[in-house]
């Protein structure tokens, strides 16, 4: 399937920023299930390209921005060629093992609440499908309600509140798989809605299964990811993938835009 992406981020000052800082994970790396054509981002027009890659592969630029700033704008644009593997990223060669994804952080540690509820909703049988029953149960335990988290409410804030976006589904279901001893990691994208819906920047988790690597789940949408989703960065959670993150002087009020287009090009599989 043939996607193309454009996304744009406008951030507004009411009191001038003197200077921005960000590092951007926006450009998708190839792999089996996705080859990458044209793909351009640009800050405030001018083309940014990858500097390197971060410790989990990701490529990634920083930029920054040393004047008053009253608006600033990053626009990515780009093409994707994906087909469904079933969610299966399998095993590729990286710097890291995935025992280190076995490590907890601020916004992934299980509480006892997710601890209980891990083991009863995997219940018996093979790896994949223990976690196929987790990744529903997530979203069974979780409703998709907007607005009441934001990118850095921990999983056991947003499990108690039994509330929260693809986020949330991702950092609970993270919490759950290694409190289980599976390698599981956060994935940062984009989805190609079915329907008329708006798209959006989108995340699920990696799951480490054995004999088989890496495998997607994207809890929110109770499903494997598929040829309409575009892996862009993974991490162990939120903060490692993040499209956009950096620092400012000044700026007191912030204010962010962000518009997602998604769409299947045409000769596309449907």
């Amino acid at each position: 399937m043939q996607l193309r992406v454009r996304h744009e981020t406008v951030y507004r000052y009411d009191d001038a920023a003197t200077m921005i800082v960000q590092a951007l994970r926006l450009w998708p790396a190839a792999n089996p299930a996705q080859r990458v054509g044209p793909w351009q981002v640009r800050v405030d027009g001018r083309p940014i390209a990858p500097s390197t890659e971060d410790g989990f592969g990701n490529p990634v630029a920083t930029h920054a921005i040393d004047r008053d700033v009253h608006c600033a704008r990053v626009l990515v644009e780009g093409l994707v060629e994906t087909e469904d593997r079933s969610g299966v990223h399998g095993a590729p060669v990286e710097w890291l093992p995935p025992a280190f994804y076995l490590a907890r952080t601020a916004l992934t540690a299980a509480s006892e609440a997710i601890i209980a509820f891990a083991g009863p909703a995997c219940g018996e049988g093979g790896d994949l499908e223990r976690l196929h029953r987790l990744m529903l149960a997530v979203r069974e335990r979780v409703d998709y309600l907007p607005k009441l988290t934001d990118a850095e409410t921990p999983a056991a804030d947003a499990f108690a509140a039994g509330a929260g976006v693809c986020q949330d589904h991702a950092h609970v279901l993270i919490a759950a798989a290694r409190s289980l001893g599976f390698p599981a990691r956060y994935v940062s994208g984009y989805l190609c809605p079915l329907d008329d819906s708006p798209a959006a920047s989108h995340a699920w988790a990696e799951v480490f299964v054995s004999g088989l690597g890496w495998a997607g789940f994207d809890a929110a949408n109770r499903q494997s990811p598929n040829a309409r989703y575009v892996r862009i960065a993974c991490g162990r959670d939120y903060r490692d993938a993040a499209p956009l993150r950096g620092v400012r002087l000044g700026g007191r009020v912030e204010t962010m835009h962000v518009e997602v287009a998604v769409s299947a090009g045409a000769g596309s599989a449907q």
